[in-house]
């Protein structure tokens, strides 16, 4: 899937089967490329399927390029499980944050660059959704890649009980990069493409301090521990995804518990 019209020359996409309640349509692995280069970036190679890794390189060699590097933006197995066959597969390595998920690669911190045959990434640390999630700046094309830290529809889950502070930061950072480097699109991990990326951003803001005053009415109703709380303010919820509920729930909790807000008997 070539992204045209999305204002981005550097980045297509290849689709993984993997449609699920938490990934969506499927896991995005995104090939970059700077124009007429040979040199290729492949971020998130995805879960170990792999006729769908074995696609994503047949689809950089039918460009007539190499895959030089491949990069992860965080450490769950639909993102990262793929990469050390994915390594076997090209012969490139793959830098991520989480030691764990490195194939030959080194460690990712803010701001550092990654460079292949022309074209810049710059890396944005955004903790949150994992601790070790990081965002890739592009640029050239006034784009960034946003792992899990933003979806192209829905909210995404925080995965730790101490996450949200973190992940609001990151949320804030982000509604800043796009204002001050003039980003027009966002890449998501999963989902379509974000050609609004102040209004998703400040959207994803909006939605998550609602949640937690949701979450601050709970509790002062009566509501104690993560049950009861995300039965008040998750009341239809699935229960194939009640799991993640639960998990942001906890994680509401603690960040009020951080700030003071919880009466005794609601320490998550």
């Amino acid at each position: 899937m070539r992204i045209d019209g999305s204002g981005t020359l550097r980045a297509s996409c290849v689709l993984c089967p993997n449609p699920g309640p938490m990934t969506l349509e499927g896991t995005n692995t995104w090939i970059l490329r700077e124009p007429g280069a040979r040199g290729v970036v492949v971020v998130d190679p995805g879960p170990h399927d792999e006729r769908h890794l074995e696609r994503v390189a047949r689809t950089v060699q039918e460009q007539g390029a190499q895959v030089q590097m491949a990069v992860v933006t965080h450490r769950h197995p639909d993102h990262a499980e793929g990469a050390r066959y994915f390594a076997e597969l090209t012969g490139a390595p793959v830098h991520a944050v989480d030691p764990e998920v490195r194939v030959g690669g080194h460690g990712l911190s803010d701001g550092d660059t990654l460079e292949a045959d022309g074209l810049v990434l710059t890396v944005v640390a955004t903790p949150g959704h994992t601790d070790d999630s990081v965002c890739l700046l592009v640029g050239a094309d006034n784009a960034v890649l946003t792992g899990d830290t933003v979806l192209g529809h829905g909210t995404t889950v925080i995965d730790g009980d101490d996450g949200l502070g973190p992940y609001m930061d990151s949320l804030y950072r982000l509604r800043d990069l796009v204002r001050e480097q003039g980003v027009r699109t966002l890449l998501p991990g999963h989902g379509p493409i974000l050609t609004a990326p102040a209004e998703a951003l400040s959207s994803y803001i909006a939605h998550r301090e609602s949640r937690l005053e949701q979450v601050r009415e709970a509790v002062n109703a009566g509501a104690t521990g993560v049950g009861a709380v995300v039965d008040r303010v998750y009341p239809d919820v699935d229960e194939q995804i009640r799991f993640a509920a639960e998990s942001s729930v906890r994680a509401q909790l603690r960040y009020l518990a951080s700030l003071g807000e919880l009466p005794v008997g609601n320490e998550p």
